[in-house]
């Protein structure tokens, strides 16, 4: 008889069909891993509407920017404490302290012209997370300002808002 058969020795029961043990966590997790990650990837937008629905928040920016409604335009901000802007003046914390910078700096629509953004262009960082880079340009009959920014995006259950802006000016050439 060959060993291990036969009287006295250690019977295993056989398990057709079933795995059992480490094997079978692994198993198990990597499956559930695998559903909820295609779940995920379906429910999820992909990086090319993130980038339309960030550039639909500028281009309302933009719109409300020439209406001369700075109220609207800061729509496109995160309304939080946290919010940061960083220019010329140094940095400002909080919608309400960002609010109060665009009302200062642009207090009538002779002084905030029309807008417009150009040059843009978007970076994921993450699936609720972007960069943006840009240049942004006000046509003025006192003389036209422009300059570059930098934002960062990140995406709310209301939407995408800049949780960051870094604006700064440029010397303009005629």
């Amino acid at each position: 008889m060959p060993s291990g058969f036969g009287r006295g020795a250690t019977e295993r029961p056989m398990m057709r069909g079933k795995v059992s043990g480490l094997p079978a966590l692994l198993l198990l997790g990597a499956l559930s891993l695998g559903v909820a990650y295609a779940g995920r990837r379906e429910s999820s937008p992909g990086p090319e509407d993130a980038s339309e629905a960030i550039k639909a928040v500028l281009i309302a920016q933009q719109a409300a920017w020439n209406r001369g409604d700075i109220p609207a335009f800061l729509e496109g901000y995160w309304n939080s404490s946290d919010l940061t802007f960083s220019g010329p003046s140094g940095i400002v914390r909080g919608y309400a302290g960002v609010l109060e910078r665009y009302q200062k700096a642009y207090p009538d629509r002779p002084t905030m012209g029309e807008l417009a953004f150009s040059g843009l262009e978007i970076r994921m960082l993450g699936r609720d997370s972007a960069l943006v880079i840009g240049h942004w340009h006000l046509t003025r009959g006192m003389g036209d300002a422009g300059g570059v920014f930098t934002l960062v995006f990140e995406r709310f259950p209301a939407g995408w808002r800049i949780i960051h802006d870094h604006t700064s000016t440029q010397k303009l050439t005629p």
